[in-house]
């Protein structure tokens, strides 16, 4: 029997070296991505920690740290969508402030309406008199 002989010498060290420069990538990638995802909890626990304190300074920090785990991890972003669908109320919130042009201030005043709702009895309510006394539409 013979064998088939090729003349063209085979690629050891362009494999080799593609394959090694492929795996140095999507270790980096994975690398900075974890990075990424612990930078974003570390603000997520510190947000949690200063929204506790007057006047809610942890709040941004808290809202950036949530969009930096949701977009970098699968994970996270797989029980957010449960959680979502098991409390759509309180999530729906956390939604309009993650988005890409976040809505603050209609977020602010919907929690500001929400809070006084519970903790005022009807008549104390002043949230409602003063947007439709100030902010009303001019025609």
């Amino acid at each position: 029997m013979t064998d088939a002989v090729s003349l063209r010498p085979e690629p050891l060290l362009t494999a080799s070296f593609a394959d090694a420069i492929a795996f140095v990538r999507r270790f980096t990638h994975e690398a900075w991505r974890l990075a990424i995802v612990g930078a974003g909890v570390l603000l997520v626990i510190g947000g949690f920690g200063l929204a506790l304190l007057p006047f809610h300074l942890g709040l941004p920090l808290l809202v950036v740290g949530l969009i930096m785990v949701l977009r970098h991890s699968p994970r996270a972003r797989r029980q957010f969508v449960t959680l979502q669908h098991r409390h759509p109320r309180f999530i729906f919130p956390v939604r309009r402030l993650i988005r890409r042009e976040p809505e603050v201030f209609p977020v602010a005043w919907q929690q500001l309406l929400r809070i006084e709702r519970m903790m005022l009895p009807h008549g104390w309510r002043r949230a409602g008199h003063w947007r439709r006394r100030y902010f009303r539409s001019r025609r």
